[in-house]
């Protein structure tokens, strides 16, 4: 499972012209699920997205997590993140799940973090979505789950 990461200021998600999400402070988190993933991974990248430490403290440091912000999430399946474009000039997607698991596991993913009291926005699984965000910093982190956390 792979992560893309921004802190922002605010972000939303709209479908043939309706907002379906949006959030203020917080963390908008584009999702890629491989084909091996499993629950576990959805898990911990829930708990590794909620517990980093990325928000400035009052020394400009970072060094404060979305709990402690009291920040949000919006996540958006994106399974363009698994795109291999290594040979020729298509990018393959044999690696990404299929869509029955790779929308059970992002719904994992978005349990996990609202059992932590997290509020969380969220996309459309499999609608062509426009994303608008104000990436705060910026910060875009990559978040990986074959390389443990």
């Amino acid at each position: 499972m792979k992560a893309v990461l921004q802190r922002v200021s605010r972000a939303s998600v709209t479908v043939a012209g309706e907002v379906v999400g949006q959030v203020g402070r917080g963390i908008l988190v584009l999702l890629g699920v491989e084909q091996d993933d499993t629950d576990d991974d959805a898990r911990q990248l829930a708990d590794k997205t909620i517990a980093l430490r990325i928000f400035d403290d009052s020394d400009g440091k970072m060094n404060l997590s979305l709990e402690e912000i009291g920040g949000s999430l919006l996540v958006v399946s994106q399974f363009t993140l698994l795109g291999d474009c290594r040979k020729g000039r298509r990018p393959s997607f044999i690696g990404a799940a299929p869509p029955e698991l790779a929308e059970k596991l992002y719904n994992i993913f978005i349990s996990a973090a609202g059992s932590r009291g997290i509020p969380v926005a969220t996309g459309r699984f499999r609608a062509m979505m426009d994303v608008e965000l104000v990436n705060d910093g910026p910060v875009t982190l990559l978040l990986d789950s074959r390389k443990r956390m």
